[in-house]
């Protein structure tokens, strides 16, 4: 049997998924759990705090960033282009979000978390920190042009051309020659 919680986060993911923020009211996820909207604020506090625990990614859900360094471009960027609809939801549900102020942080917070730091922790030399960050933007701009921007192009180009032609340039920052 699904807990009151659970019922609540679902109805609260797929509703900021299709809505958006601004778009969802505490009562329209309350009726997706079949509950009462009180029940709602009585589990997470604000609408604000149930949506960013529903657009929460899991560290199951972190990009892969393990194995080896010489190759981490192409892993990465072969990632990106595997379907993953709960981290497409996230990131679109985030994105649509950005401008309140409590998700701007939790955006800045999950970058940080599940892509900075980690891949940070493996490069070695002065400047890892910008790099780093820089191969996050490659990831992000490739995430944006795909499912935010929805480029159909991009979406239905070969995924071994999009590789070939990415993977050398997210690879050169993570390893400069």
């Amino acid at each position: 049997m699904v807990s009151t919680r659970d019922a609540i986060l679902a109805s609260a993911e797929q509703r900021f998924v299709v809505s958006g923020y601004a778009g969802t009211s505490v009562r329209d996820i309350a009726a997706g759990a079949g509950i009462d909207a009180a029940l709602v604020i009585r589990h997470f506090g604000s609408k604000e705090s149930l949506f960013l625990e529903a657009t929460r990614l899991q560290a199951d859900q972190a990009l892969a960033l393990d194995g080896p360094i010489e190759t981490l471009g192409r892993r990465l960027i072969e990632a990106m282009l595997a379907p993953n609809d709960r981290v497409k939801s996230v990131f679109i549900a985030l994105l649509r979000a950005g401008d309140n102020n409590g998700v701007s942080t939790r955006l800045r917070e999950a970058h940080e978390e599940f892509f900075v730091e980690p891949l940070r922790a493996r490069l070695s030399g002065p400047d890892a920190d910008l790099r780093a960050r820089l191969a996050a933007s490659v990831v992000g701009g490739l995430l944006y042009s795909l499912w935010a921007v929805g480029d159909e192009a991009l979406a239905a180009a070969d995924h071994e051309a999009v590789v070939a032609r990415t993977a050398p340039v997210l690879q050169q920052l993570i390893t400069p020659s």
